[in-house]
């Protein structure tokens, strides 16, 4: 038996083709695809997350300047007044672009003050009931 002519059969036999490596190639775009998609549902979640903190924030201020200033449920609020009495520096903005829409005046138990305009963007109905 000749065995150069089996190893040479072999050497000229080992390699990856053209269409080999494309299929590797589209594999990995398809993946790097996948996490795209993954990563922009993650930065709408956090986005949600970080909007409902601020609205629980602004909350917690509109409760401070009421119980600071003696005002009654239903009394008229701005979001100017709260800017200037110093408990925000600038009006809160949504970091998924919505507007916040504020209510005007002290809410009563479970109502909130402002509510955002991206839908998903509002805590939950127990949250809110503590407020």
């Amino acid at each position: 038996m000749d065995y150069r002519k089996i190893i040479n059969k072999q050497a000229c036999q080992c390699g990856t083709t053209l269409i080999e490596l494309s299929v590797v190639i589209a594999v990995l775009l398809l993946l790097v695809g996948v996490l795209f998609i993954g990563m922009s549902g993650w930065k709408n979640g956090a986005n949600a997350a970080v909007c409902i903190i601020n609205l629980s924030s602004i909350q917690k201020a509109v409760r401070g300047y009421q119980n600071m200033n003696g005002l009654a449920v239903g009394a008229t609020l701005a979001v100017a007044t709260m800017t200037s009495a110093g408990f925000w520096t600038t009006a809160p903005v949504c970091p998924g672009g919505g507007t916040y829409t504020p209510l005007g005046t002290v809410p009563s138990q479970g109502i909130a003050y402002m509510t955002c305009s991206i839908t998903g963007h509002a805590p939950s109905a127990t949250t809110v009931a503590n407020w």
